[in-house]
C-alpha cells in the first residue's frame, strides 16, 4: 500500500503573500486534494525581527479567502505539530544533537568578520566563496575548551565529496557536485536554525511525501539531500515549479505592479480566477482549455504537463480571465460583491433592484470589481460625469453640438425616456442633422457616460431617465 500524499506550504509572516508564492500554494493544494493527501500549513517564523502575527493573521485569512483550505497548520493542529518553527526550537536542538553525536555537524568559531575576509579573498582569486573548514581542523579538546569558555559559534555540516543525483518531478534528473558548497551552517550564532536545517527536520518529522516548491530551492536541494540521509530520513519526492517573471523577463517585482495576493483581492479580482490563471502558469489542460474549474484542475493535472520554462506574469490575460468569471456570477452574487467597492467610492446605493439592472448592463465591460465604481458613477451622480481631454475633443465639435440641440428638442416631446424612445429620438437627430453612425452615437454617450465606449445606449439613458439626460446633455452644450 502506498504512503500517505503529505504536501504543505510554508510561508514566512513577514508580509503579504507574494503571487509566486500564491502559485506554490495553489500547486501543493491541486496536487493533495488530486491524490486525496493532507495539504499542511506551516509557519516558518524564525526571523523573529521581520516576522509578526498581523502577518500570520493576513496570510492565513487570504488563503481561506482563495479557498485553500489545510489539513493541519497552526490554528487547527495536527498530529505532528507544533505548526510554527518558533515552537519547534527544542525539536531542531535534538536533530542537531543526533548530527553533533555522528561526527556530522562541528560547532564553528569563526567570527562574521572572519568569514567576510575568507569571502573577500575567495572572490578576489576569481573563486566561489565557500567554508575552508577552518574549524573542523580544530581537536576535540580545543572545541570543548572554546564550547566550555562560551565563546560565540554557529553549528556547521560536514559535506563529504561527492555527486548528488535527483530526480524531480518537472525537471528531470538533477546532480550537483557536493564539493561545490563546502560545509555550510545548519544553526546560526544566535541559536537558530538555517532554512535548510530546519526545512528537512519539519519535513521530515511531519512525514512530507512530496516538496513541491519553485525552482530558486533547486540550490537547496543538494544540502537538503545530505541533511536527510545523515538524520536517516526517507528522502521526499521534489518538483521545482518554474519561476515566475514579469513581463520584461525578469523577477516579477512591485515595478510590475500588484505582487502581493491581498493587492489582488483588494482590487476585486476573484479567487477562482486566480487559481485558474496561476495554475495555467507552467501548466496547462490537454484539451487546450483555458478557463477550467477549480475541479477541472483538481483532476487534470499532472507534473508531466508542467513546461521547464519560466512563466511571464500577463496583467492583460488575467484580466480577461477574471472578467469571464464575473460574466458568469448570479446578478444577485455580483450585486453583493460589488456593494462594499461602490460604498468605498462614496456611492450610496439604496435600490438594490435598480443596481441589478445596472450591473447586468454593464458586467460585460468590468474586468475586476474595483472598476465597477466609475462604471456606475454616471446613474448615482446628480452632476454629470467626469470629461477626460478625449471625452472633451468629442462634445466640443460643432457637430456635437448640433447633435445635441437637436437631442434636447426632441427630448421635450416625450414624458418618459425608455430605450425604444430614445432609438425613435437618435433617428428623429440623423435626419435633422445628416449626422450618422459612430458621428451621431459617440458623442451623445461621451455626454451621458463622460466614456467613448460602453454598453448598449438606448439602455444606458433608459436608466438614466428623462431628467438626468437633459441635464448632462445640457452641460455641454457651449
Amino acid at each position: 500500500m502506498e504512503s500517505e500524499v503529505r504536501v504543505r506550504f510554508a510561508p514566512s509572516p513577514t508580509g503579504h503573500l507574494h503571487i509566486g508564492n500564491v502559485r506554490t500554494a495553489i500547486l501543493n493544494w491541486i496536487f493533495a486534494r488530486q491524490q486525496q493527501g493532507k495539504f499542511v500549513l506551516r509557519i516558518e517564523d524564525t526571523d523573529a525581527e521581520r516576522s509578526s502575527a498581523a502577518s500570520e493573521h493576513a496570510i492565513l485569512d487570504d488563503l481561506r479567502w482563495l479557498g485553500l483550505a489545510w489539513d493541519e497548520g497552526p490554528d487547527i493542529g495536527g498530529p505532528y505539530g507544533p505548526y510554527r518553527q518558533s515552537q519547534r526550537l527544542e525539536i531542531y536542538r535534538q536533530h542537531l544533537k543526533v548530527l553533533a553525536e555522528k561526527g556530522a555537524a562541528y560547532p564553528c568559531f569563526c567570527s562574521e568578520a572572519d568569514l567576510q575576509q575568507k569571502r573577500d579573498e575567495a572572490v578576489s582569486k576569481g573563486e566561489t566563496p565557500k567554508y575552508d573548514g577552518t574549524c573542523l581542523r580544530f581537536g576535540q579538546e580545543e572545541r570543548r575548551r572554546l564550547l566550555e569558555s562560551g565563546t560565540p559559534h554557529a553549528w556547521r555540516f560536514h559535506v563529504a565529496a561527492g555527486e548528488l543525483k535527483w530526480l524531480d518531478l518537472v525537471k528531470g534528473e538533477l546532480s550537483f557536485d557536493a564539493a561545490a558548497f563546502g560545509d555550510f551552517v545548519l544553526v546560526r550564532r544566535d541559536g537558530l536554525p538555517t532554512y535548510n536545517f530546519a526545512a528537512v527536520v519539519d519535513d521530515a518529522t511531519m512525514k512530507m511525501s512530496h516538496v513541491i516548491r519553485g525552482d530558486d530551492h533547486v540550490s537547496n536541494t543538494p544540502k537538503q539531500l545530505l541533511l536527510y540521509r545523515a538524520l536517516g530520513f526517507e528522502t521526499p519526492q521534489f518538483a521545482h515549479i518554474p519561476m515566475i517573471l514579469g513581463p520584461d523577463r525578469t523577477r516579477l517585482s512591485k515595478r510590475h505592479g500588484a505582487t502581493s495576493l491581498r493587492e489582488f483581492r483588494e482590487k476585486g479580482y476573484l479567487p477562482e480566477a486566480l487559481i485558474n490563471f496561476l495554475s495555467l502558469l507552467s501548466w496547462s489542460s490537454q484539451s487546450g482549455e483555458e478557463v477550467l474549474s477549480v475541479e477541472r484542475i483538481i483532476e487534470e493535472f499532472d507534473f508531466a504537463r508542467m513546461s521547464r520554462s519560466q512563466a511571464v506574469f500577463d496583467i492583460v490575460k488575467l484580466n480577461w480571465m477574471n472578467g469571464q468569471y464575473i460574466r458568469e456570477l448570479k446578478l444577485e452574487t455580483l450585486v453583493d460583491l460589488a456593494r462594499p467597492f461602490l460604498k468605498d467610492a462614496g456611492i450610496d446605493v439604496e435600490d438594490e433592484a435598480a443596481l441589478a439592472d445596472i450591473l447586468s448592463l454593464m458586467r460585460n465591460y468590468v474586468e475586476y470589481l474595483a472598476q465597477i465604481s466609475d462604471l456606475v458613477r454616471p446613474f448615482y451622480e446628480t452632476d454629470p460625469p467626469h470629461k477626460d481631454g478625449e471625452a472633451i475633443a468629442v462634445y466640443s465639435k460643432d457637430g456635437a453640438q448640433k447633435i445635441y440641440w437637436a437631442f434636447l428638442r426632441h427630448l421635450k416631446n416625450y414624458d418618459h425616456l425608455s430605450a425604444e424612445v430614445f432609438r425613435t429620438i437618435m433617428k428623429a437627430v440623423q435626419k435633422e442633422t445628416g449626422i450618422m453612425g459612430k458621428e451621431l452615437w459617440v458623442p451623445i454617450r461621451v455626454a451621458l457616460t463622460g466614456k467613448l465606449h460602453g454598453p448598449e445606449l438606448p439602455r444606458v439613458a433608459e436608466i438614466l431617465g428623462k431628467a438626468k439626460c437633459e441635464r448632462f446633455i445640457s452641460a455641454v452644450l457651449t
